[in-house]
């Protein structure tokens, strides 16, 4: 397996993810301040161009967050990332989806990269700001799903993955990240090492 990773981006969650199966894994890093997600060879194994970007052994390139993680968690049962419970599964895969969709799509990619969506600069401080709201909104919501859990589960899980990145920007001092969030993050980065 190969993950195309932009080290500071969500790939960072998929990089993770992949730590915690065990498995051999090569990173290939791509910048994309510099372009590399738009080079003919990079496309040529990932249309989308953007990452994260997984080569599976098979050859096959898969991109999305969430099904890069489903994929990986099916096919490394061991590493539990996934419950087997059909409830547990679903309300797992709803909370990963709601991290990427909402807290990071609809949050930090309007504070990001607000020039993606207008050119006129009060516009884009007006959707920085409402990204800084849709963050804090997640965070708040975060906070209430874990309440005094060790995960977001209860167990690990690839929700967690998704939550290691978010977290890690929402360090910034612009945001009041819940202390069970903070908690989860030291947790999370342990876990890491």
């Amino acid at each position: 397996m190969k993950l195309f990773h932009c080290p500071g981006s969500c790939s960072n969650g998929i990089e993770y993810l992949l730590q915690q199966t065990g498995q051999p894994f090569e990173v290939e890093v791509i910048d994309l301040k510099s372009g590399d997600h738009r080079q003919p060879g990079f496309l040529a194994q990932n249309p989308k161009g953007k990452v994260p970007a997984l080569l599976r052994p098979d050859g096959s390139v898969l991109t999305e967050f969430p099904v890069i993680s489903y994929w990986v968690a099916n096919n490394f049962p061991e590493a539990k990332l996934l419950s087997q419970d059909p409830e547990t599964r679903i309300r797992t895969l709803e909370l990963l989806e709601h991290i990427v969709s909402s807290i990071h799509m609809r949050g930090f990619t309007f504070i990001f990269a607000p020039h993606k969506f207008t050119a006129d600069e009060v516009a884009q401080e007006t959707l920085r700001e409402h990204g800084r709201g849709e963050v804090q909104k997640g965070l708040a919501q975060l906070s209430e799903t874990l309440s005094t859990s060790d995960y977001l589960m209860g167990d690990f899980s690839i929700a967690d993955c998704a939550a290691f990145y978010v977290l890690n920007w929402a360090q910034a001092p612009e945001f009041k990240m819940p202390e069970n969030l903070h908690k989860l993050l030291t947790r999370l980065q342990n876990r890491a090492a």
